[in-house]
C-alpha cells in the first residue's frame, strides 16, 4: 500500500509541474501606489485558516521593512509544483524543498527554529506507555496511524526507521492509515491516545506542543523509535527572483527578533509569536543532504523509483 500510495503521489507532482509551465505569472505587479508586489506560498500546515492567521502578518511586517507588499499564499503541499512559477519566496518542509531544489531550481534561504530542537525536527513512532510495546519491532501484527505523505517526520522518517529495523509497513502491520481534513499531527496522538490505534508517527515538537498546551501528557506515551533529527520548515527563494531582493528578504528573516511586532486593523502583533517560531538562522542546501538519502531509502520523491 505504501508503494501505491507514493506512485500516486509522484504522478500528482509530476502532472503538476507540467501544468506550471504553462501558467507563468510575473515575478511582481505594480500596485496603486507604485509598490511592488511579490507572492510568498506558504505550505499549508494544519489548516488554511491557521497558515494565514500565523503568516498574514508576517508577510506584511517583512514587506514594511523591505518597502513592498507580500502576497500571503496558502499552498497544499501536493499543489507546490503547480503554482511554483506563480512565486516569488517558497516557505515549505524540507522534503519539498529537495524536491523543489531538483526540479525548479528553488535555492533554500533560511529555516525556522522552534521547539527542543531548533530548525531541526525529528519523527518518532509512540504507543500508550501501557500499550506493553517499548521498540520497533514490537509494531510487528499492530495498527498504526502515520501523519501526512508529504510530511518528512510524519510519514518518511517513521517509514525510514522501520526499515531499518526489520518492519516493512506494507507486509508486517495489521492496518495503517492517514487522516483525512486539517489539523492531521493532532489526529495522528489522538487516535493514539484514545485507542483507535497502537501506534502513531508525528514530529517530536507537535507532542511537545500539545503537552505545553495541556491537551495531552506526554508522559502517557512511549517512543517506540526517532530518526536523527533534519532540517524542518524552512523559506526558499526560485531562479526567476531577483538576487538583490532576495538577499534583502533574507536579511530582514534573520532579523527578526521576539520583540518586533507588526500594526494590523488597529491591532499590534508580534511577528514570531504568531508565526508560532522563535526565530529564523542561515541555513545552506548541503543541510539537506541527510533528507535526500533518507527519501532514497524510502523511495520517495524526488528519488522514487518505480
Amino acid at each position: 500500500m505504501v508503494k501505491k500510495i507514493i506512485t500516486a503521489i509522484v504522478i500528482l507532482l509530476l502532472l503538476a509541474a507540467c501544468k506550471a509551465s504553462s501558467d507563468k505569472a510575473p515575478v511582481a505587479k505594480t500596485s496603486a501606489k507604485d509598490i511592488p508586489t511579490y507572492k510568498i506560498g506558504y505550505m499549508i500546515c494544519n489548516s488554511e485558516h491557521e497558515t494565514m492567521q500565523r503568516f498574514i502578518p508576517f508577510s506584511k511586517y517583512v514587506g514594511d521593512k523591505m518597502g513592498v507588499k507580500f502576497e500571503t499564499i496558502p499552498i497544499d503541499t501536493i499543489n507546490f509544483t503547480r503554482e511554483i512559477d506563480q512565486l516569488d519566496f517558497t516557505h515549505t518542509n524540507s522534503l519539498l524543498y529537495i524536491i523543489l531544489n531538483r526540479y525548479h531550481g528553488v535555492d533554500v534561504l533560511a529555516a525556522e527554529q522552534k521547539g527542543s530542537l531548533g530548525f531541526k525536527s525529528q519523527g518518532i513512532i509512540l504507543a500508550r506507555k501501557d500499550s506493553g510495546m517499548s521498540q520497533v519491532s514490537d509494531l510487528k501484527g499492530k495498527t498504526m496511524i502515520f501523519g501526512p505523505m508529504l510530511a518528512p517526520t510524519g510519514f518518511m522518517a517513521q517509514v525510514d526507521v522501520m526499515l531499518q529495523n526489520g518492519i516493512d509497513p506494507e507486509q508486517d502491520l495489521a492496518m495503517y492509515t492517514i487522516p483525512g481534513g486539517s489539523f492531521k499531527h493532532e489526529k495522528v496522538i489522538y487516535g493514539v491516545m484514545f485507542g483507535k490505534f497502537d501506534a502513531g508517527s508525528i514530529p517530536i515538537d507537535d507532542l511537545e506542543t500539545m503537552d505545553a498546551d495541556n491537551r495531552v501528557d506526554m508522559e502517557d506515551f512511549v517512543i517506540l523509535g526517532k530518526n536523527e533529527p533534519i532540517p524542518y520548515c524552512n523559506f526558499g527563494v526560485p531562479q526567476k527572483t531577483d538576487e538583490a531582493l532576495a538577499r534583502k528578504f533574507k536579511e530582514v528573516v534573520l532579523d527578526i527578533t521576539p520583540e518586533d511586532t507588526v500594526e494590523m486593523n488597529g491591532e499590534v502583533i508580534k511577528v514570531l509569536d504568531r508565526a508560532l517560531v522563535q526565530g529564523y538562522v542561515d541555513i545552506k542546501d548541503g543541510d539537506f543532504d541527510i533528507v535526500r538519502e533518507m527519501a532514497k531509502r524510502t523511495n520517495m520523491p524526488p528519488y522514487q523509483k518505480y
